[in-house]
């Protein structure tokens, strides 16, 4: 199946040190940052609420004589990019995949697959305050898998419809984001070169991780 990647016993043992290592450093290494596994499959109502359900679509376009669709925003004619033929109105295409929950497949048991892994930590953040005894500033971590039903997939491991991700939800007092913010770059610029990522190599690394370490850096 297209941008689908099965990894093998050496990239597999490669992903879960990348984990390991993130894990370490910015959850077990600090006392602000607790961690937390939220569920893949959650109640729809959440990403009605986040404006997921209607917001988070890319415009999508048909080939009248091809057939191939493409995403209307990365096109630079309006024409078709392989054939030259015309192309269908744009029409909204949701990138979230859609399951039913139960036997029966009708409008109540509708869920989605998490396209993202923030909106488990949000809805847990009461829960996880009151069982962890955290105060502002403090973090919550996790690692997740997460599908997006991308129109246009490519980039190798880059952009594909079923990945993981590392992310952190951080919380502070009003007033004090800007230099938090500006901690938080220091500190993930340092996890890069503690890896051996030296500051300047941007442009050798893939695009996602170049992008990256010139936001770190402070280029873009």
């Amino acid at each position: 199946m297209a941008s689908t990647w099965d990894y093998g016993p050496l990239g597999v043992e490669l992903k879960r040190n990348i984990k390991d290592v993130w894990w370490r450093k910015f959850v077990w290494e600090r006392d602000d940052m607790v961690g937390l596994d939220s569920s893949i499959l959650m109640n729809p109502e959440v990403w009605r609420a986040s404006g997921h359900v209607d917001s988070f679509t890319d415009p999508l376009v048909d080939c009248r004589e091809c057939r191939q669709r493409w995403r209307e925003d990365q096109l630079e004619e309006t024409k078709c990019p392989a054939c030259g033929g015309e192309l269908t109105e744009a029409r909204n295409f949701n990138l979230m995949f859609k399951t039913f929950v139960g036997p029966v497949e009708d409008d109540a048991s509708v869920a989605f697959l998490r396209p993202e892994t923030a909106q488990g930590i949000f809805v847990n953040f009461e829960n996880v305050l009151n069982s962890s005894r955290k105060r502002l500033p403090f973090g919550i971590a996790q690692i997740g898998k997460a599908f997006r039903n991308e129109i246009t997939t490519g980039g190798f491991i880059f952009r594909t419809r079923e990945f993981e991700m590392m992310e952190i939800e951080y919380f502070v007092e009003p007033g004090t984001d800007e230099q938090v913010h500006e901690q938080w770059i220091e500190d993930c610029l340092a996890w890069y070169t503690d890896l051996g990522c030296e500051q300047g190599q941007a442009s050798s690394a893939p695009p996602r991780c170049r992008r990256t370490l010139a936001l770190l850096q402070g280029d873009l």
